[in-house]
């Protein structure tokens, strides 16, 4: 199984996001939140500061964050643990420090969340549930959650699936 730690920076309304490589043998060419690998030793919120720092060259603060939600998808060799947390506050301005892995980054607003090509598509539904975007999601026609562009099942906070292909809320 594969650990991964992603990081939602939100700032002034919008989340940022980075551009999968086309050339990325792992989900190409698809938008997803900044992050990566968790190294052997190390916690999910040490490879977030540290991932955060590689890829984006920013420092987290680590009592601003948070865990929103968890992702399993695959199974035996290629199943995927991801742990998506939510950064409340870092330190420096995040430019692409990983060009080989990203060829774009971008701050995406809400609404524009349903209209790009996401790694998994309850990344928007994850995205929307962060307390920044509370009257922005009252407010906006709401993709279906309930399962993403590839297939992969989702279930709502008051539902949270058990099944190797959910996302559990945390």
């Amino acid at each position: 199984m594969h650990v991964v730690v992603t990081g939602a920076l939100v700032e002034n309304g919008a989340v940022l996001l980075v551009h999968r490589r086309p050339t990325k043998r792992a989900y190409p060419d698809v938008w997803d939140l900044p992050g990566g690998q968790v190294e052997a030793g190390e916690s999910e919120l040490q490879a977030l500061a540290r991932e955060m720092h590689e890829e984006l060259g920013v420092h987290i603060v680590a009592e601003s964050v948070s865990r929103l939600g968890v992702l399993h998808a695959g199974s035996g060799e290629d199943a995927v643990h991801v742990g998506v947390w939510q950064i409340g506050d870092w330190v420096g301005s995040p430019t692409n420090r990983a060009p080989d892995e990203h060829d774009d980054i971008a701050w995406v607003g809400i609404s524009e969340l349903g209209g790009l090509p996401l790694v998994h598509g309850v990344l928007a539904a994850m995205v929307r549930s962060l307390p920044e975007f509370e009257c922005a999601r009252r407010h906006s026609d709401v993709t279906d959650r309930n399962q993403d562009d590839r297939g992969t099942k989702a279930d709502c906070r008051g539902c949270a699936g058990t099944d190797s292909s959910s996302i559990r809320w945390d």
